[in-house]
């Protein structure tokens, strides 16, 4: 059986329901395609299943929040931004509300009241959707989109490539956007896990685990060079690293990376071992633990540093030699972490890498390539930070990519 639509959307999370909702009209019938049983899997464990839906704060301090890619996201945030998507939940009976720090979730904190909106939605706006349907081949030919899933075959207009990432697969999300991408001569960049936590290659901190620091400044060496510096909240965990400014630097990393972190913020190495010499002489005969203990840093803490220092945690400072103090001051302003592994798909909250961006009208969302073709939310060369900006770009994406539609739709009527 075969059919023949203005739009079909493949992928039925926020992204794909937000686009269909917008972009049905009189002149646009909608098709959604969803290979799952129901739509919005991914979207129904969003921030714990609470939905961090977007972030507060000033539009344009979201361009900051995409790593190396933010630019390309000006016109989609300034056209539909965080208080927009609020305005638009608000408005239909889903109240957000800001919680402290800036992250935005409904106030009943409940994934499926987002989703069962932009389901309602949908279904007010006559959009069709067929679940358990995975599309399975793609193609333009002669002008058109002829889409083949495992039940039947549709012609149309226009296509939307809404399909997600490759993290959390059993949601749905397993990269086949990519495969479509390139089926209609798009390039797709290498992908990997982003928003996650790594593991440490001979991991000295396991029984610390739960101790977190803030603000840190943590520096990304790789084959030895210095590669970026970041700062962020890092937790210590049972085989690793974690904490936000791991995650929203994890876009960055790779296995075999060093990772040197400080572990007092705001004082570099050669203030720090300044800083000692003068509490270390004013200090009497207090133990080396207690004098550390004064730079804010937990006492377990200080006594793991000692003992990697090979350091009697009850030595008084003045009986600290120079060579012991430089070893206990690199390691408190540098403590190394080689990195041995990130989060796999089943872990990760987002994936790096994607359909590029140089292919893509920023103003549109529609292929350079392929007329009438469009790619919104995650299968784009984009992840943002932790904190609600992945959702952000996703339904600002779709918003963008369904008022171009209305167009093309009314220039064909008239």
């Amino acid at each position: 059986m075969s059919g023949d639509i203005s739009l079909i959307i493949v992928g039925g999370g926020p992204a794909g329901l937000f686009c269909a909702l917008q972009a049905a009209s009189e002149n646009i019938d909608v098709l959604v395609l969803e290979k799952k049983r129901s739509c919005g899997n991914k979207l129904l464990i969003s921030g714990s299943g609470q939905c961090n839906i977007t972030h507060d704060g000033e539009i344009r301090q979201f361009l900051l929040r995409y790593g190396d890619n933010g630019s390309f996201l000006k016109s989609s945030l300034m056209n539909f931004g965080n208080q927009d998507l609020i305005k638009f939940f608000n408005e239909r009976g889903v109240p957000l509300e800001i919680e402290p720090g800036g992250k935005v979730f409904p106030v009943s904190r409940k994934a499926s009241d987002i989703l069962d909106l932009l389901i309602h939605e949908c279904q007010r706006s006559r959009v069709k959707i067929k679940n358990s349907n995975p599309v399975t081949d793609v193609a333009y030919i002669n002008g058109r989109f002829q889409v083949t899933t495992s039940e039947d075959m549709n012609t149309s207009n226009y296509l939307v490539i809404a399909t997600g990432g490759e993290t959390y697969p059993a949601t749905g999300s397993t990269g086949d956007g990519f495969k479509f991408a390139s089926r209609f001569g798009h390039t797709v960049s290498d992908t990997g896990s982003a928003l996650t936590g790594i593991q440490v290659k001979d991991y000295r901190f396991s029984d610390l685990s739960g101790i977190s620091f803030a603000d840190l400044t943590i520096t990304l060496f790789r084959d030895g060079k210095k590669i970026k510096t970041h700062t962020g909240d890092i937790l210590f965990t049972h085989s690793g690293l974690s904490g936000p400014g791991i995650l929203d630097f994890s876009r960055y990393i790779r296995p075999g990376d060093t990772l040197k972190i400080s572990l007092t913020p705001g004082i570099d190495t050669r203030e720090m071992n300044e800083v000692l010499i003068k509490r270390i002489s004013e200090s009497g005969s207090k133990q080396l633990r207690t004098v550390l203990g004064g730079f804010d840093l937990p006492e377990r803490v200080v006594r793991r540093l000692l003992e990697l220092a090979n350091v009697d945690p009850d030595l008084t400072g003045p009986h600290l030699t120079k060579k012991d103090r430089i070893v206990i001051v690199d390691l408190i302003t540098a403590c190394p972490f080689e990195v041995s592994k990130l989060g796999g798909p089943e872990e990760a909250m987002a994936t790096w890498g994607g359909v590029s961006l140089s292919e893509i009208n920023p103003k549109t969302m529609e292929s350079r390539i392929v007329s009438g073709l469009f790619f919104v939310g995650e299968v784009l060369d984009i992840d943002g930070d932790t904190g609600g900006y992945n959702l952000q770009a996703a339904f600002s994406t779709a918003k963008l990519a369904a008022q171009r539609l209305r167009v093309l739709s009314e220039d064909v009527k008239n």
